[in-house]
């Protein structure tokens, strides 16, 4: 069985891992997301799909130097584009609302960077490798009341995720569609992750967990690989 390390203290992207069958170990990478951007930023100019990719692998080189062995490394982060600019999570309050009367009745891109680092030994199928790519989805917003931005950012949801909106929580009714993953834009792509596991030879099969409760799935799993 292959384990997965997630680099995140993401609640959202932890429970669409689990909801998927697998059960990561969870390390904060601890990352200055500012300090980083701006060491790439002075090297010249940061596209705004490659800011996520830079921030989750910048997390997931951190917490593979702790030297998990025997484990897949996954970082990721998530930023909205708007009007060609990035938006992650609001400075405060009164930077969600200000957000949220630009996002109102318009459509933006959320891109969410996924980077794996392949930590397990050669004998055990490792590669040393590392892999990573950025999953765009297109959200397209309700346009909200001055009183529903208000009350949105008056729950503190919008102040602790990318973009100052969820699609998972209260802010589901404010997502009127989307063109894309559904699961990028709660912060993790499912369909990404099994991609860039592949890369690595890796089934994302292999990282179904086998507590009882999912004993007869993994079973039913192998009794069709058969």
């Amino acid at each position: 069985m292959v384990r997965l390390l997630l680099a995140s203290q993401s609640p959202a992207r932890l429970a669409t891992l689990r909801s998927a069958g697998i059960e990561p170990v969870v390390q904060v990478s601890g990352v200055d997301e500012d300090a980083v951007l701006a060491d790439a930023r002075s090297r010249g100019p940061v596209p705004p799909h490659d800011v996520p990719l830079l921030l989750g692998r910048a997390k997931a080189e951190r917490v593979a130097g702790k030297t998990f062995a025997g484990m897949v490394v996954l970082g990721c982060d998530s930023v909205l584009e708007l009007d060609g600019e990035i938006h992650g999570k609001p400075a405060d309050s009164v930077d969600a609302v200000r957000r949220w009367r630009l996002m109102r009745g318009r459509s933006g891109v959320l891109h969410t960077g996924h980077w794996l680092i392949d930590l397990r030994e050669p004998e055990d199928g490792g590669t040393g490798r590392a892999v990573g790519d950025t999953a765009s989805t297109t959200v397209h917003f309700a346009d909200l009341s001055d009183a529903e931005i208000r009350a949105y950012v008056a729950t503190g949801e919008p102040l602790r995720v990318a973009g100052a909106f969820t699609i998972d929580g209260l802010g589901g009714p404010f997502v009127t569609a989307i063109d894309g993953d559904h699961h990028a834009v709660v912060g993790l792509s499912l369909p990404l992750l099994r991609t860039l596991l592949g890369r690595l030879g890796v089934s994302i099969t292999e990282l179904w967990r086998t507590d009882p409760d999912h004993e007869p799935v993994r079973r039913r799993a192998r009794r069709a690989a058969r």
